[in-house]
């Protein structure tokens, strides 16, 4: 059995591996990631005005995302293929300008499953192909878009419980 601190993606020798999960029991699994897109103020009202030659931009997000999601082992090699059961998206405004006068748009995924295995890798890649998708869709208006803090917000399932991320002081919880 592995020790909660080791990684569980290399052998003994060192080398990277599929994990066996065969042994671990099927459990209702959770996961949310979320991530920013920052931008001008003048890209954000085009968003919310459907002005854009491409399209609707946060529909397509919402698409490229449950597909990000399905996609994930093909993406990321040691990821296990997973019978997601939902994947919900979630997209807000972020009105207050930082530093460089940028607002932004904050994508929140949720995915589910019922496996061996959890969902956090889905959650964090359908968060990134969301936000990949708004940046090429709006790259031809805003060059200088930047993504920021892709990460996970809560899991729950498993061995290990649930964890959740407290933002008010930046540190986690474990249930």
């Amino acid at each position: 059995m592995d020790e909660p601190d080791s990684l569980t993606h290399f052998s003994a020798t060192g080398r990277a591996r599929m994990v066996d999960v065969s042994a671990k029991p099927d459990g209702n699994r959770l996961a949310a990631a979320s991530g920013i897109l920052r931008m001008r103020p003048a890209t954000l009202e085009r968003i919310r005005a459907g002005t854009l030659a491409k399209g609707n931009v946060l529909a397509v997000a919402d698409v490229a995302a449950v597909m990000a999601a399905k996609h994930t082992p093909d993406l990321i090699p040691m990821c296990h293929p997973l019978p997601l059961s939902g994947v919900e998206v979630e997209f807000s405004e972020i009105l207050a300008p930082d530093a460089e006068g940028c607002v932004g748009i904050r994508t929140r995924v949720t995915a589910r499953c019922t496996g061996p295995t959890g969902v956090e890798m889905e959650a964090l890649t359908a968060t990134a192909g969301a936000l990949l998708t708004i940046y090429d869709m709006c790259k031809a208006i805003d060059r200088g878009m930047r993504i920021e803090n892709i990460q996970l917000e809560e899991k729950s399932g498993g061995k290990s419980g649930t964890w959740r991320r407290n933002a008010s002081v930046g540190e986690t919880s474990h249930d």
